[in-house]
């Protein structure tokens, strides 16, 4: 069974950071392009940072610079690293690892809620 559990979420203030990770169990996780989605109420899920297996990483406009992504294979876990956040940063943030159109797996979802 798959399985991508986010933890890490919570209430900060503006200007604050936090660092979330997901940890997957089930799939060989080396192999695995990884990314951290956002969706925030009344709009659709977005892309914030993506992964690859190979290391490569791509961002959203929106959090160049403040935001970080990586990854531990031997932990089987990602991580986004997120400074200087905003009120608009305020999302569900999930998890998503995917090897191919086959195996598309997602996590349940982490609140994050930053107050101005």
């Amino acid at each position: 069974q798959v399985q991508l559990v986010e933890s890490g979420g919570g209430l900060v203030q503006a200007g604050g950071s936090l660092r979330l990770s997901c940890t997957a169990s089930g799939i060989d996780f080396r192999i695995y392009n990884m990314a951290w989605h956002r969706q925030s109420l009344g709009k659709q899920r977005e892309l914030v940072a993506a992964i690859t297996s190979g290391s490569s990483t791509n961002y959203a406009d929106s959090v160049k610079g403040r935001f970080t992504i990586s990854r531990d294979n031997a932990k089987d876990t990602v991580y986004l690293q997120m400074s200087s956040l905003k009120p608009e940063d305020t999302a569900v943030y999930y998890c998503n690892g995917k090897f191919a159109t086959w195996s598309d797996y997602w996590g349940q979802g982490t609140q994050v809620t930053v107050s101005s």
